[in-house]
């Protein structure tokens, strides 16, 4: 008979079944058939990084049985990606995909303009149609007591109003003051108008300008900033740049919630 060789191949690469060990950061191996040793730093499709003791990084392929844990023979695997985090919403709550629009309830949240209420649709508008809520703009509060006496609110028809302006001594406070039913929930923001509730930062600006009385906000605003006098145009350019709750300012986020929260309890 003819007679072959010994087999020279070395022992750890004649091995059959090895354990796979994830490349998690920080497992310290060796690699197979070297002197090389370190610490995972990065793991890529086909690739592993490993760093010495010396602060040196060499990039290996992860091949089967191609480094020593502990002096045993392992195939190094990428990671397993942890669990998705879960989608949100404009407003930061989980989304529920999928989900049908609830049937309205009794229940009303109260805006002052179309703004407040194109605002409010944007970043709660997801939140709003599973919760069954309907938001609906009074163009101005003037008549609010008659608004509210007209809807007869009650425990299980709840009504919130969101009030801009909402400060001691302003009219706005003066008429909210005005309405006592305990079924109705009354909250505002400082600003003379919803446009101030966005982020400065969202447009691009350092602040909002300060418009001198005496002269229409909107128009004030639009001059100042140099955009055109229209302020049908400027709002829908403000209204493009929230994308988020993260672009809004933390008096109107915390005034909505809490209108939501009264209209649902």
């Amino acid at each position: 008979m003819r007679e072959y060789s010994p087999d020279l191949t070395p022992q750890w690469k004649r091995a059959r079944a090895v354990p796979e060990v994830a490349a998690d950061p920080g497992l310290v191996v060796e690699v197979a058939g070297t002197d090389f040793c370190g610490a995972v730093v990065a793991c890529e499709a086909g690739t592993v990084t490993l760093e010495d003791r010396f602060g040196k990084r060499r990039v290996f392929p992860l091949e089967p049985r191609g480094f020593l844990l502990e002096g045993a023979v392992v195939t190094l695997t990428r990671p397993a990606r942890g669990p998705a985090a879960p989608a949100r919403t404009a407003s930061g709550s989980v989304a529920v995909p999928g989900a049908r629009a609830r049937v309205a309830r009794a229940g009303r949240i109260y805006v002052e303009g179309r703004h407040d209420a194109e605002l409010v649709e944007r970043v709660w508008g997801d939140d709003l149609r599973i919760e069954g809520v309907v938001v609906e703009y009074l163009e101005g509060i003037d008549d609010l007591p008659a608004v509210v006496a007209d809807f007869a609110p009650a425990a299980d028809a709840r009504l919130g109003v969101l009030v801009d302006h909402l400060v001691p001594g302003s009219k706005e406070s003066r008429i909210a003051a005005s309405v006592t039913s305990p079924h109705v929930l009354i909250v505002g923001h400082p600003y003379v108008d919803v446009w101030q509730a966005v982020k400065p930062s969202a447009l691009g600006i350092a602040a909002w300008p300060v418009i001198p009385p005496g002269q229409d906000w909107k128009t004030g605003i639009c001059r100042a900033l140099g955009w055109p006098e229209n302020t049908g145009a400027a709002w829908q350019h403000i209204l493009s740049r929230v994308t988020s709750y993260k672009d809004l300012e933390p008096t109107l986020l915390g005034a909505v919630e809490h209108l939501i929260d009264h209209v649902t309890s």
